[in-house]
């Protein structure tokens, strides 16, 4: 469950820089927005692997 507190806690750390890129063309906000979303994937692929590990020891 720690795993899933941290990409929640990142994606909110992410909002402002989104808006600063989106709303206002800011493009080193954009960098720091994809070098969040590749922290997110992995952090993503990290869970699934800890979900797939448990369900298979049931």
């Amino acid at each position: 469950m720690k795993k899933f507190t941290e990409v929640k806690e990142l994606i909110a750390s992410l909002e402002a820089d989104a808006d600063k890129f989106y709303n206002k063309g800011n493009s080193a906000a954009g960098t720091r927005v994809r070098k969040g979303m590749q922290d997110l994937k992995n952090l993503a692929q990290a869970i699934r692997l800890e979900v797939q590990d448990a369900k298979n020891k049931e």
